[in-house]
C-alpha cells in the first residue's frame, strides 16, 4: 500500500493558488492602471502613485498588533473579502480622490491579512526539514500571478471589457478561494493529529515578547536589510511602466518585461529555496539581494533594445527569492513559535518601504523631470540591503 503524501503539501499547493490570486495578479497588476487613472480623471503622477504609500502608512502599522491574534485561515478569508471590495472600489470610482485612497486602504489591509504573513506562518507550522522547498512552492504562485498579470490577464481583459471591467473581474474571481480555504486549509498539523514534516530543531527557541524581539540586534539587521531591498523592489515595480513610457517604450514592452521578470522570479524561488534547505540562509539571502541591486543601473539604458529584458531576467531572479527568504531567515533566527510576532512587525515595516519608497522616487521625478537621481537612490538602497543582511548570524540565536 502506497503511503499517502504528507498533508502539508496540500497546504503548500493551496498557498500557491491563494498567493497567485490575492497578491500576484492584483498587486503587480494595479500599477498597470495608473496611466488610465491619470487620463480619465486628470490626476497627476504624484497623486496616482501616492495611494498605495498613504494607505500603507495608515493601515499596516497595526499589523504587529493584529496578526498574532488570529489564525491564518481567519486572516485569509478576511483578506480575500477586503481585496475583492477594494478592486470593486477602484472599478466603480468616478474621480473621487477620497474613494481612491479608501480603496487603497482596503487593499493594503487585505494584503496584510491574505498576503505573505498567513502563508509564511502556515508553511512554517507544517514544515521543518523541507521548509525552503515548501515556501518556494507557495511563493511560486505569487510569481506566476505576477508574470501573467499584465500580459495575459489585464491587457486582454482591458481590450475586451475596459479597465473598469478588468478590475471588477479580478476582484470577483477572488471569492472562489473561500470554499477552497475552508475545505483544505488547517492552521497546524495538530488540527489533523499530525506532526510537522521533518525533524524538530534540536534547539527550540521559547516564545519571545514583542518588547524582547525589539531589543535584539539581529532583528534590526533583518528589518533594515529587508526594508532596503524591498523598498528598492517597490520603487521599480511601481514606476517601471511610467519610466518605460518616458523612454518611449510601449505598453507591450512593459508587459513583456514584467512577464520575463516574474518568470525569472520562479527560477529564483526554486533555486534559492533549494539552497536554503542545504546551507545557511544568510548566504542565500546575500546572493538574492545582490540580484536586486546589481541590475538596477541597467534601467538608465532602458531605451536601448534588449536592456529591459536583460534587466527583467536578472532583477526577477532576486525578486523571486527576496520575499520568500525573509520568513525563512526569521524562523531560523527566532523560531517558528515567534514567527507570527516577528513577521507581524517586519511586514508593516517592509510594506512601508515597498510603498513609501516609490513616493520618494515620485517626488524626485517631480523635482528633476527624470528618473536619473531616483535610480541612483534605488541602487544605493538595494546595496544597503546587501550590507545589512551580510552581518546577520548564520545560525539560530542562543
Amino acid at each position: 500500500m502506497n503511503k499517502r503524501p504528507f498533508y502539508g503539501w496540500w497546504i503548500a499547493a493551496v498557498a500557491f493558488v491563494t498567493l497567485l490570486l490575492t497578491v500576484g495578479i492584483p498587486f503587480y497588476g494595479l500599477p498597470f492602471f495608473y496611466d488610465y487613472f491619470q487620463h480619465d480623471f486628470g490626476w497627476s503622477r504624484a497623486l496616482v502613485t501616492s495611494g498605495v504609500g498613504v494607505a500603507t502608512l495608515v493601515v499596516l502599522p497595526i499589523g504587529g498588533l493584529v496578526i498574532p491574534r488570529f489564525t491564518p485561515r481567519q486572516l485569509l478569508i478576511c483578506g480575500i473579502l477586503l481585496i475583492c471590495a477594494s478592486l470593486l472600489g477602484f472599478a466603480t470610482m468616478r474621480g473621487s480622490v477620497a474613494i481612491y485612497f479608501l480603496a487603497w486602504g482596503a487593499f493594503m489591509l487585505g494584503y496584510l491579512c491574505a498576503g505573505p504573513i498567513p502563508h509564511q506562518v502556515l508553511i512554517s507550522e507544517w514544515f521543518v526539514g523541507q521548509r525552503g522547498a515548501a515556501m518556494a512552492l507557495a511563493y511560486m504562485g505569487l510569481g506566476v500571478g505576477g508574470a501573467i498579470s499584465q500580459k495575459y490577464v489585464l491587457l486582454p481583459l482591458i481590450h475586451r471589457i475596459g479597465w473598469r471591467g478588468a478590475l471588477a473581474t479580478v476582484g470577483i474571481s477572488l471569492l472562489a478561494l473561500i470554499p477552497l480555504i475552508l475545505l483544505v486549509v488547517r492552521n497546524r498539523p495538530a488540527d489533523l493529529g499530525l506532526h510537522p514534516q521533518g525533524e524538530r530543531q534540536s534547539h527550540i527557541i521559547p516564545p519571545l515578547r514583542r518588547s524582547v524581539v525589539l531589543t535584539m540586534f539581529p532583528f534590526w539587521l533583518l528589518a533594515l536589510g529587508s526594508f532596503a531591498s524591498i523598498g528598492s523592489i517597490g520603487s521599480i515595480t511601481q514606476h517601471m511602466k511610467l519610466l518605460f513610457h518616458d523612454a518611449g517604450l510601449s505598453d507591450e514592452v512593459t508587459a513583456n518585461t514584467t512577464f520575463v521578470m516574474l518568470l525569472s522570479s520562479l527560477a529564483g524561488r526554486i533555486v534559492m529555496g533549494w539552497l536554503a534547505d542545504r546551507m545557511p540562509k544568510k548566504y542565500v539571502m546575500v546572493a538574492a539581494y545582490l540580484f536586486i541591486a546589481v541590475p538596477v543601473p541597467l534601467l538608465f539604458f532602458a531605451r536601448h533594445p534588449g536592456f529591459p529584458l536583460l534587466f527583467g531576467w536578472l532583477f526577477g531572479f532576486g525578486l523571486g527569492a527576496d520575499f520568500m527568504l525573509i520568513p525563512l531567515m526569521a524562523a531560523d533566527l527566532f523560531g517558528t513559535h515567534n514567527l507570527a510576532r516577528v513577521m507581524g512587525i517586519l511586514l508593516p515595516v517592509d510594506a512601508i518601504a515597498q510603498t513609501g519608497c516609490p513616493l520618494i522616487v515620485g517626488t524626485l521625478y517631480a523635482r528633476t523631470g527624470n528618473y536619473a537621481s531616483a535610480l541612483g537612490l534605488v541602487t544605493a538602497l538595494a546595496l544597503l540591503g546587501v550590507v545589512s543582511v551580510s552581518f546577520l548570524p548564520a545560525r539560530a540565536l542562543p
